[in-house]
């Protein structure tokens, strides 16, 4: 609305400058919804010039991609890009599919990758490092109706955002000791570790994470923010107010939840107490 007065732009350098539209993006709009003579790359497009072509490079390298752009953008039929991508997408799609489909492909007798017989193994691609995991406990330390929650500093992963304090596991150690080991080093204080309050698992683009919560209560000291920016003291309504990581919005939903069926528990026990004439 501010930059192009309530119209998508024609052309890719403006699309671009859409927030969520990227080359491929740009480039199928342009071709296929205003008749623009330019090239797009999307998977199946991706798979069918890799094929095509024999490209040996990594599809996903920097090198690979630029290959890959190149051959889409030179071999597109001036006046007719839309239909040639819409063509190549279903294509790669339908019948040169990660298991592809050769004796009914069109192209078969120009697949170089298929003269070959190494169709199956392009596109070529990166095999991806392995992906650490980690242990890490929270603890939902309560008082007097709140719980504690910690702002995280603004450099970090996550930054800026709230949780319930905690951290990773050291090798060897059990959840209730490294929980305590933890609370220790962020928070200056002693905490007893209770029942367990779920187990909950998420991944990052680098790693993944699996999260033990517990109840936890305070034996000694006044929680210090010795790693956070920021503490605070929030009753369990209250927590949707602050912004958090998936993982423990999912934990302030769970307490949410739970304590309004516990009101509804007290509340209804209230009501037989006050109605049956036996108690």
């Amino acid at each position: 609305m501010e930059d192009f007065g309530g119209e998508i732009p024609q052309d890719v350098q403006n699309l671009r400058r859409l927030p969520g539209i990227g080359r491929y993006t740009a480039g199928a709009i342009a071709s296929i919804a205003f008749g623009r003579d330019e090239p797009t790359l999307d998977g199946n497009i991706r798979r069918v010039l890799a094929r095509l072509f024999d490209v040996s490079l990594p599809a996903g390298s920097p090198e690979g991609e630029n290959l890959l752009w190149a051959l889409a953008a030179a071999h597109l039929p001036p006046g007719m890009a839309g239909s040639y991508n819409q063509a190549l997408m279903e294509l790669g799609a339908l019948i040169c599919a990660p298991v592809p489909q050769c004796e009914r492909c069109p192209l078969s007798a120009d697949c170089q990758a298929r003269a070959l017989g190494v169709q199956t193994e392009r596109p070529v691609k990166v095999r991806k490092p392995h992906t650490p995991h980690y242990t890490v406990t929270a603890a939902v330390i309560r008082r007097d109706g709140e719980v504690l929650i910690g702002r995280r500093p603004l450099d970090g992963l996550l930054g800026g955002l709230w949780e319930f304090p905690g951290g990773k596991l050291e090798p060897g150690e059990q959840p209730e000791s490294g929980l305590r080991r933890e609370i220790r080093e962020e928070l200056g204080v002693e905490i007893e570790v209770g029942r367990s309050l779920g187990t909950y698992r998420h991944a990052y683009t680098h790693f993944r994470v699996t999260v033990q919560a517990f109840h936890c209560n305070l034996l000694a000291g006044e929680p210090r923010g010795l790693h956070h920016t920021a503490l605070a003291w929030s009753d369990l309504r209250s927590l949707g107010n602050y912004p958090m990581g998936k993982v423990d919005r999912l934990i302030a939903e769970h307490l949410a939840r739970h304590s309004d069926q516990a009101s509804l528990t007290s509340s209804a026990a209230h009501g037989k107490l006050k109605t049956d004439p036996d108690h």
